[in-house]
């Protein structure tokens, strides 16, 4: 009894994580970028009216890129699976294999 709870409560952490990264950490990566992008502006887009900052478009672009490459990498994970294939991570990036 108490391995079945183990096994339950190993995956009940793993779904945790996965929908904190996917289902907040995006949108907060997200939100993190569009504040950069002010940053980056100055002016009337900041509450202090500060000077324009190079770098906040650049970390603002990064976070959006970010994002984009989540989603991009979700939509293939779902795409994947409907083909009856998968996504490996085996060599450090994404791959569509077939499914074992």
């Amino acid at each position: 009894m108490s391995d079945n709870l183990g096994f339950a409560l190993d995956g009940a952490w793993q779904v945790l994580l996965a929908s904190l990264v996917f289902g907040a950490g995006l949108p907060v990566v997200y939100a993190f970028g569009i504040r950069a992008f002010a940053w980056g502006a100055g002016g009337d887009a900041e509450v202090s009216h500060a000077r324009a900052n190079p770098v906040g478009y650049v970390v603002g672009a990064l976070c959006v890129l970010v994002v984009l490459a989540g989603v991009v990498l979700g939509i293939t994970i779902i795409a994947a699976a409907g083909f009856g294939k998968a996504v490996s991570f085996e060599h450090g990036y994404p791959t569509i294999v077939a499914k074992e």
